[in-house]
């Protein structure tokens, strides 16, 4: 879990709202991994927006940015084994959950990307397409997917033949083909019925 905090800019405690998102529900392989943000009003970035409408120069860019001026941030995650054990939407709400507990301040509401809500200890609203909407939703959604595809990039490294850096673990036909062809890695999700149906066509995990 990464984590910051800008001391010498905490506003007050009831006027704070924390924008929450996730990245990486839909992928066969890798963590979902969620951020929430804290913004100051009195250090507004410009250009926040759905991190998928983005380039990706311009995401990385806004990432250090929201880092450095947020009044707090929080990145966290489900793992695949939680993923697994728990489903995809139960994971999700388990990493929203995370972030919103690692911030250093408590926010009097908590803001999130998508129709349902993890259980909070503050007030929560549900915001459909709200990283389009809710500027602390879109730096959240940036957070999240920057640190998601550096990670997927590193796995290129770790699992090659997969093409795991370009799609970042998404079923395209690149990656059904190469799990049919190789197998399941150990960061595929078995609960996942691409996987499952090649994890029983190979029989145990691919090692590579």
């Amino acid at each position: 879990m990464q984590m910051g905090l800008d001391f010498t800019l905490v506003a007050d405690a009831e006027d704070l709202v924390a924008g929450v998102d996730e990245v990486g529900r839909g992928p066969l392989c890798g963590a979902v991994v969620t951020a929430a943000v804290i913004l100051d009003p009195k250090r507004p970035i410009l250009g926040l927006n759905d991190s998928k409408k983005l380039t990706e120069a311009r995401r990385e860019k806004l990432y250090d940015e929201i880092r450095e001026k947020a009044l707090s941030w929080c990145i966290a995650r489900a793992e695949v084994e939680e993923i697994d054990e728990l489903n995809i939407l139960h994971a999700t709400m388990l990493a929203m959950q995370r972030a919103v507990e690692g911030l250093h301040i408590q926010p009097k509401l908590a803001m999130i990307d998508g129709n349902r809500c993890p259980k909070l200890p503050m007030a929560a609203e549900a915001v459909v397409k709200g990283d389009s909407k809710v500027p602390a939703i879109a730096a959240a959604s940036i957070l999240a997917k920057v640190s998601r595809d550096r990670e997927m990039a590193a796995f290129e490294l770790t699992y090659p033949g997969y093409g795991i850096g370009g799609h970042k673990g998404y079923p395209t036909p690149v990656h059904l083909e190469a799990l049919s062809r190789l197998g399941p890695t150990p960061i595929h999700r078995r609960s996942f019925a691409p996987v499952r149906l090649a994890y029983e066509t190979h029989g145990r995990l691919g090692e590579l």
